[in-house]
């Protein structure tokens, strides 16, 4: 696993500016942001209006510094990945900036449908930056889903994780499809604004809401599924640098097969994981409120997965008191 971080260490001309800048912005986004919790007390939807701002930096910091990571290991066209990054990170930064001015005048910047020449623009700037994003992102999956890189459990892992930003884009597309009809909420000022789709399912958007995040506790909530999907490229990178990371010290894991087989498990492990939270926003539940059916199923993955975990490492011939490496299984 050391050397997926050697580009990294010896190669600094190596790491994608554009992206570092936008990291730097969102981490300048963040402290903004984080003042304006303290000191600014409007409220959209009954949360913070500097609460949307702060989660979108905090998201595009941690997706940032991922591609960034991914993009310094060497790779096939490698000019097309660094221009795809690059309309990434332009679109990111004015996307957010968009977030950032409505969250300035006290409105909403997702779906807003009020009928002023400014919000007309914005929401024109927004949309085609939404739409840039999304290309970019497919397109940049496309070109790294498809080759080798780092070794194969790392490999696996940067597919799979690729495949869940997909899905995560994919349901957050999801959110506007499935709205039917604009409605109103109030702004920061008192102002109805339409709106032209809800995230929450069987109650209004608003209301109670978990810390910082501010998914519903009342009922369904589509932006946790557009969430978890979002950020399985992290998860799945982090898996990869624990299984190598206990390679070191765990003879039985030392196999690269078993690492491989292990690293398939999690990712399937993990789609059934998004698959659950959508079934679950889609019946209406909160996330901190499931009910039987929700229990059952999660119990029904958390032991699919093990049993899983428990047939690669047999099949692999690893084990306990097993060294794969030593018994010739993979190469020294």
């Amino acid at each position: 696993m050391s050397a997926l971080l050697e580009p990294v260490r010896t190669a600094g001309r190596r790491l994608h500016r554009p992206l570092l800048v936008m990291v730097a912005s969102m981490v300048v986004l963040l402290a903004v942001s984080a003042v304006g919790m303290v000191v600014d007390g409007r409220v959209l939807l009954g949360a913070p209006v500097w609460g949307k701002p702060l989660k979108f930096a905090v998201s595009f910091i941690v997706y940032g510094l991922t591609l960034v990571w991914l993009l310094s290991l060497p790779h096939k066209a490698s000019r097309w990945t660094w221009w795809t990054a690059t309309l990434l990170a332009v679109t990111g930064m004015v996307d957010v900036g968009v977030v950032v001015v409505q969250a300035a005048r006290g409105t909403f910047s997702h779906f807003n449908q009020a009928d002023d020449p400014f919000t007309d623009v914005i929401q024109l700037i927004f949309g085609v930056g939404v739409q840039l994003l999304m290309l970019a992102n497919f397109v940049l999956a496309g070109l790294l889903v498809f080759q080798r890189v780092g070794d194969r459990v790392f490999g696996w892992a940067v597919r799979a994780g690729l495949a869940f930003v997909v899905v995560g884009i994919g349901l957050g597309i999801f959110i506007p499809a499935r709205s039917s009809g604009v409605w109103r909420a109030k702004d920061a000022l008192g102002h109805a604004v339409p709106l032209a789709a809800q995230h929450n399912v069987g109650v209004p958007d608003g209301g109670p809401g978990l810390p910082l995040t501010g998914w519903s506790t009342v009922g369904g909530d589509l932006r946790i599924p557009h969430f978890v999907g979002l950020h399985g490229l992290q998860v799945m990178v982090v898996v990869a640098i624990v299984l190598g990371a206990l390679a070191g010290r765990v003879g039985w894991l030392r196999g690269e097969r078993t690492r491989v087989g292990l690293m398939l498990v999690a990712a399937g492990a993990y789609a059934g994981l998004v698959v659950l939270v959508t079934w679950q926003a889609l019946r209406g539940q909160a996330l901190v409120h499931p009910d039987g059916r929700t229990l059952v199923a999660l119990a029904a993955l958390a032991v699919a997965a093990a049993v899983a975990a428990g047939w690669v490492v047999l099949a692999t011939g690893a084990g306990p008191g097993r060294d794969d490496r030593m018994e010739g299984r993979v190469p020294g």
